[in-house]
């Protein structure tokens, strides 16, 4: 396991200060606020803690950014138990800095049980081993970026994680609007002892908030946040889960963006296994402007 990872669950492991309350600190991120995927993986890992042992994985989540947030101060989570039902369990989680909520979420909780099941087709993918790892792609397209640290600081930011592009990313094709779809693979930079679902569930909700707006990028042309041709956050969040996962496997992240307007961008995407198997479903909307 790299000291990322390891650094990364630390981060994880929240500290619990009183019933239904939870704080936690912040890791190094690209730009000068929390990561949103860091803000909410925590308040996933705050909702798991108060539900029965029973029902520990989450089925589905709806979450909004409010603030930025400071990764200088720590976090607290206040967690309302909502409902415990006989098959489902709700939670609500309200992420708080400085006396003023910055992110809440919704998460359902289902108790396993048999019933019907069909998917779609995986989509085609190239194998994750035969692709260039992030640290022998990054640096090509080192001239691309505004500040020359930005490849060592993505670099870190993103170290607790083994992430592949399978297809060109928002950099590699500036100028160039392509179709608005992206592909990358990815698990945790080192195995994981733990088989508890809730930890492998909140490393892909950390995840999942890092490139999902790429295809939104692509279909203008526009290499991105770090290039300095568009800013851009994150507003809300909505992932389902399907089936069961383990994070420090492959996985591969099928992204797509059917439309931008407004000053906004949609992003939608699919999780699979390296099986074949559909594991979440993911869709987020962003602010995405270009600069004046």
């Amino acid at each position: 396991m790299s000291e990322a990872l390891t650094d990364l669950l630390d981060l994880l492991d929240l500290e619990q200060i009183e019933e239904n309350i939870f704080r936690g600190t912040s890791r190094t991120s690209l730009v000068p606020r929390v990561f949103g995927g860091q803000v909410a993986a925590q308040a996933l890992v705050a909702a798991g803690r108060t539900v029965p042992t029973d029902r520990t994985a989450p089925h589905s989540l709806h979450s909004y950014f409010l603030r930025t947030g400071d990764p200088g101060a720590p976090i607290v989570y206040t967690v309302d138990r909502i409902r415990d039902g006989r098959s489902f369990t709700t939670r609500r989680v309200v992420a708080v800095q400085h006396g003023q909520p910055i992110f809440h979420l919704s998460a359902s909780f289902q108790r396993y049980e048999e019933g019907l099941d069909h998917q779609v087709t995986m989509p085609e993918a190239p194998d994750p081993e035969t692709l260039p790892t992030a640290a022998e792609a990054l640096p090509v397209h080192r001239d691309l970026f505004k500040d020359p640290g930005t490849v060592e600081r993505l670099l870190a930011a993103r170290a607790a994680v083994d992430l592949r592009y399978a297809t060109t990313p928002p950099w590699g094709s500036i100028g160039e609007p392509v179709e608005p779809r992206s592909q990358v693979w990815f698990r945790t930079a080192g195995k994981l002892e733990a088989d508890d679902p809730l930890l492998h569930t909140c490393l892909a909700t950390y995840v999942s908030d890092m490139t999902l707006l790429d295809s939104v990028l692509l279909a203008h042309g526009r290499g991105g946040w770090a290039v300095g041709d568009v800013v851009g956050a994150s507003l809300d969040h909505a992932m389902w889960f399907h089936r069961p996962f383990r994070a420090d496997e492959w996985l591969l992240y099928d992204q797509d963006s059917p439309t931008s307007h407004g000053g906004r961008g949609l992003g939608q995407a699919r999780i699979w296994t390296q099986d074949g198997r559909l594991a979440v479903t993911v869709i987020q909307e962003g602010v995405v402007r270009v600069p004046r």
